[in-house]
């Protein structure tokens, strides 16, 4: 079914703001899956501007981000982590690892990471209960987070978490805490600060650089270990960090046709990515059976991370 918060008047903004909003505040959920009116510390969803306790730890990670996610550093990741060398396992031992990771750049979320990855993958099956690689992406949209861990490198928090974007093209304003490009070395380079940058019109999304993180790397993991997830499961992926696009439509002068149709799921699977981090528990060994059923569908046993 389809439950609509209680939406305020929108006396002022243009039709498009008003459309936004409207859109944020609606939410297809079934199943007895209600949402939450607010975050773990009590703040509404990603709001980056209000004063809280980690506020401070978030904006200072933004600022580091932003200066050292270049093209040089992402090309030198990209080349460093598609050797697939770190380990072998299969993926959900993936997923029992990520009860060691917590994101320091969410200002939404402070339990451990398999606890949101269920809470999301169990809405979506209750809404979408026929979509089951759509399941499956909930479940291990994050799994590059194990990148902060010292097997895999233990990557500093800002090369694996946190808001994505494009490298080799001018950085949008709708990218949060975007006042920090200013340090990069990219942002004054000729050759990446205009609109396409290294990049043309409507060259695929799948050609784009963007900053090394956790979404990137699972991207990666799952293509080179021959996944048989449809496109837009591999989209939700790499993309699922990347808000300037599917919250604020920024670089969609660069999404060919099939990111188009990619980008409807991604908007589905965002609300429930955000809006299921909450207190509301999973019985893992439960649901295990489940998720594992669908990984033999789609994944080869074990895996080269």
């Amino acid at each position: 079914m389809t439950i609509i918060v209680d939406q305020p008047p929108f006396e002022n903004g243009n039709e498009e703001q008003i459309q936004k909003k409207r859109e944020e505040l609606e939410l297809v959920l079934d199943g007895g899956f209600s949402i939450p009116h607010a975050n773990s510390f009590g703040h509404n969803f990603r709001d980056y501007d209000v004063e809280s306790e980690r506020q401070k730890g978030v904006e200072d990670f933004y600022r580091v981000n932003h200066i050292n996610q270049t093209v040089d550093f992402v090309t030198k990741m990209r080349q460093e982590y598609k050797k697939l060398d770190k380990a072998e396992m299969s993926i959900w031992e993936c997923c029992e690892l990520l009860n060691e990771v917590v994101d320091e750049s969410d200002p939404d979320l402070d339990e451990p990471q398999i606890e949101h990855l269920l809470q999301t993958a169990e809405a979506i099956r209750k809404d979408y209960p026929n979509q089951d690689w759509l399941h499956l992406t909930a479940l291990i949209h994050d799994l590059g987070k194990v990148l902060l861990l010292p097997s895999f490198g233990e990557l500093p928090q800002w090369a694996v978490v946190g808001d994505t974007f494009p490298v080799g093209c001018a950085f949008d304003k709708s990218i949060v805490h975007n006042k920090y490009f200013l340090e990069s070395p990219d942002y004054t380079n000729p050759t990446y600060n205009s609109k396409y940058g290294i990049y043309s019109e409507g060259c695929g999304l799948d050609n784009v650089m963007m900053s090394w993180g956790h979404d990137d790397y699972m991207y990666l993991v799952s293509k080179e270990n021959g996944t048989t997830l449809p496109s837009a499961g591999l989209f939700i992926i790499r993309y699922h960090s990347f808000y300037a696009l599917h919250r604020s439509g920024a670089y969609k002068h660069l999404m060919n046709e099939e990111d188009v149709e990619n980008l409807k799921w991604l908007k589905i699977f965002n609300k429930y990515d955000l809006y299921s981090k909450s207190k509301v528990r999973v019985d893992v060994e439960k649901v295990k059976p489940y998720y594992e059923s669908l990984i033999n569908k789609y994944f080869p046993e074990k895996l080269r991370w």
